[in-house]
């Protein structure tokens, strides 16, 4: 069966002119996506897209769809939220089907549910369509397990972003767990403080550590370290935003040599695990 076969369930939701649908694109490989988002790209009169929705799923659209980018990075946001709210009400007024298309989940450090408070204030349906959120997908095409039994029995999500004043709080205790896996979204700015202020909340300074560029892309980039090595490894392979930070002992589940595509396992190197 292809996607152009599948029918969705009776009980499902259709999408209609004059509604607004929130969906998850995923963190860019366009083999992640969901069948529903699938559906909801296909039928879509306008999209209004973010930085990190890849061009391969962005080409999935209809050539008449209306495309309307209001992508947004550190310090840099081209259309603020508010502005981004106001677009989705106006086109939905305008009897179109909107699609709020979102790098990763939608609920996941994505602004979705702000977003949907603010359109059905207006009077107006809202679908939800998750997408899986970089902090599984990326990891696990990097070969690394956010649980794994006897070595990590939970994993955390946390935003790196700093508030307003410039400041980093976060529950910095509840997170030197060693049998816990920490995943940081946008923290690459944010790094000397994390480091910093999970050794000094006791995680051990030799927990091994990633970091993960571009995950599922076909560039994506993948460098191993420690706790304590974090900062410099930056440096060393120039590594940019949109990168995840990933701490915990999982990250030492595969030998870097059994990884030898994305999200692919190679038994064949078995001998070279650490």
């Amino acid at each position: 069966m292809n996607c152009s076969q599948y029918i969705p369930p009776p009980h499902k939701q259709i999408f209609k002119a004059g509604e607004v649908a929130l969906v998850g694109a995923g963190p860019g490989d366009p083999d992640l996506l969901t069948m529903q988002a699938f559906r909801f790209i296909k039928q879509a009169d306008v999209v209004i897209y973010d930085r990190l929705v890849s061009q391969e799923i962005m080409a999935l659209l209809p050539d008449n769809c209306k495309r309307v980018y209001v992508g947004k990075k550190q310090a840099d946001h081209r259309v603020p939220q508010e502005g981004i709210n106001q677009l989705l009400v106006e086109h939905a007024k305008l009897n179109q089907k909107v699609l709020r298309l979102k790098g990763g989940d939608p609920f996941v450090f994505g602004r979705g549910g702000e977003e949907a408070q603010f359109i059905l204030s207006h009077g107006i349906a809202c679908h939800i369509v998750p997408g899986m959120t970089a902090a599984s997908a990326c990891t696990s095409y990097a070969g690394i397990p956010l649980t794994h039994r006897k070595v990590a029995r939970s994993c955390t999500f946390i935003t790196g972003n700093v508030q307003d004043n410039g400041a980093l709080d976060l529950p910095w205790q509840a997170l030197n767990d060693p049998e816990q896996t920490v995943v940081f979204y946008m923290g690459i700015k944010s790094l000397p403080t994390i480091t910093k202020q999970l050794i000094e909340a006791g995680r051990d300074k030799k927990t091994p550590a990633a970091l993960i560029r571009k995950g599922t892309h076909a560039d994506q980039q993948v460098v191993k370290g420690s706790l304590e090595t974090l900062e410099a490894l930056v440096k060393l392979h120039n590594i940019k935003p949109p990168s995840l930070i990933v701490i915990g002992d999982v990250i030492d589940t595969f030998a870097d040599a059994q990884l030898t595509n994305i999200g692919y396992l190679s038994p064949k190197h078995l001998s070279a695990k650490k």
